[in-house]
């Protein structure tokens, strides 16, 4: 498995906003989340950091209402499997990019003020994070004059392989626990965590949360098949390791499949889509790109509907199709998941009439 592979894994794992929450609650020393409702979060396109329409495809941004005076907080949370040393560097571009994009979609506040930010990097691999958290150390020393003047960012890390295991074993949250299967040894996975997992998915309604842990169990398993040097593949035997799925229901277990390859459609269509638009752009120029990429989303879009509601009605196809990209990746996100085309547009969803073209 790929190192994208894997940080995909946990992208997808906190696309939900409780596991957010939960990762700078209990892997953070910051405090201001502990409490706040999830109705709070609101998820950030995060492609504004390039005229590049994938350049940032898949890092995972948030806005959080928080505190008495209900301040905005955004979260920018980069993953990473290696050690990257310029990484204080890139955060800087990613923050500017983010604050400028703020800006440009006029989201201030009253006082036309930048919210503050936290610059988190999440890393999995298992060399130490050996990188600069201060983009100071990477400057060349100013002369006295211009030391002011010189560029400064921080970012906090979250060096996952070096959590302390004490602190893991205490916390009872459930990112916690997939840490704990992350970084253990079988057969201790099979005795401990394991069953406390079966536990969880006998007990959490079908979500789109239960879909991303689901794939977040399998793409494990798939890395343990190929690192022999992070899991004892002798002591347990490869059917012992699987959740067992007798636990769940017949149509559970479709469902889960099924919202499986539409994850996996999905990001196929959405990596043909992003690259036909960069092709237009590069022949056409960029703004005849950007257009070719809305028409490939809502292409996306009204296939999937399609495919699993049927027959799109004229109301719901023209809001799509006056739909801004923002939109139509919430609405794509959202359709894995949705029960019906209702939960997703409303009236707007009412049934095409007999009759009518």
């Amino acid at each position: 498995m790929t190192t994208q592979q894997h940080d995909r894994g946990y992208r997808a794992l906190f696309a939900h906003p409780e596991m957010v929450r939960e990762l700078i609650t209990g892997f953070t020393p910051f405090k201001l989340l502990e409490g706040v409702a999830l109705s709070a979060f609101q998820r950030v396109n995060a492609d504004y950091v390039s005229e590049r329409p994938s350049a940032r495809h898949g890092d995972v941004v948030w806005r959080v209402r928080v505190g008495a005076q209900l301040m905005d907080v955004v979260i920018l949370l980069e993953f990473q499997s290696g050690v990257d040393r310029c990484m204080a560097l890139r955060m800087q571009t990613y923050v500017g990019l983010l604050c400028q994009d703020l800006v440009k979609r006029h989201e201030l506040s009253p006082g036309l003020l930048l919210p503050p930010v936290l610059p988190l990097v999440f890393y999995n691999g298992v060399p130490t994070w050996s990188a600069p958290k201060e983009l100071a150390e990477l400057l060349t020393a100013p002369p006295a004059e211009l030391a002011a003047l010189q560029p400064s960012q921080r970012y906090a890390l979250i060096d996952q392989w070096r959590l302390d295991r004490a602190a893991l074993d205490a916390n009872d949250d459930l990112l916690a626990l997939l840490f704990r299967i992350e970084l253990s040894r079988f057969p201790d996975v099979l005795k401990t965590h394991v069953p406390a997992l079966k536990t969880w998915f006998r007990t959490t309604p079908l979500t789109s949360l239960r879909t991303s842990v689901w794939a977040w169990w399998k793409a494990l398993l798939e890395r343990k098949t190929h690192n022999t040097q992070l899991f004892n593949l002798d002591s347990a035997e490869e059917g012992d390791i699987d959740v067992d799925l007798a636990t769940l229901t017949w149509d559970e277990q479709m469902q889960i499949m099924a919202e499986q390859r539409a994850l996996v459609q999905i990001e196929k269509a959405t990596q043909e889509a992003t690259a036909r638009a960069m092709a237009e752009g590069r022949a056409e120029g960029k703004a005849e790109g950007r257009a070719e990429g809305l028409i490939a989303f809502r292409d996306i879009l009204k296939n999937m509907l399609r495919i699993k509601f049927g027959e799109v009605p004229p109301l719901v196809a023209q809001r799509i199709d006056q739909s801004a990209q923002a939109e139509l990746e919430h609405w794509i996100e959202r359709s894995i998941t949705a029960p019906t085309l209702a939960a997703l547009f409303g009236d707007d969803a009412a049934p095409v009439q007999a009759g009518r073209t």
